[in-house]
């Protein structure tokens, strides 16, 4: 068994995969046809959303993510956190916190999506 992906639910799939080819350079690997679903290549594991509207046909009630008070987040890599965090601030991201050194030896960012979700930029953790 491997994870294969991780779907988050939005209002808008369409801006949503704009969002992050343009923040995060992410590529996009398909938006339905419906513009209900779409999905991004990230790597070893897919980044999808979902729109509301097909989770409530499927009979799922999804939410709308707050970045004060979040119950998970995504964490980005990058060798470069505050170039990473200038790149996203300048295409409209929300900052939640600038970057900080962690005792651990990884540098850490936060900022929202277009949705509200909290994604986390963080450098590699120091010799892992």
């Amino acid at each position: 068994m491997h994870f294969k992906y991780t779907i988050l639910y939005v209002e808008d799939v369409t801006s949503t995969i704009i969002f992050y080819e343009d923040v995060f350079g992410f590529n996009r690997k398909m938006i339905h046809e419906s513009g209900e679903y779409g999905e991004l290549d990230t790597g070893g594991t897919t980044l999808a959303f979902s729109s509301h509207k097909l989770m409530n046909q499927l009979g799922k009630s999804s939410d709308t993510p707050n970045p004060s008070a979040p119950v998970f987040e995504i964490a980005f890599e990058t060798e470069n956190v505050a170039e990473a965090l200038e790149k996203a601030r300048s295409a409209g991201a929300k900052i939640i916190q600038e970057p900080q050194q962690q005792p651990w030896g990884q540098t850490i960012a936060y900022v929202a999506d277009n949705n509200g979700f909290l994604i986390e930029i963080c450098s590699p953790v120091a010799g892992a």
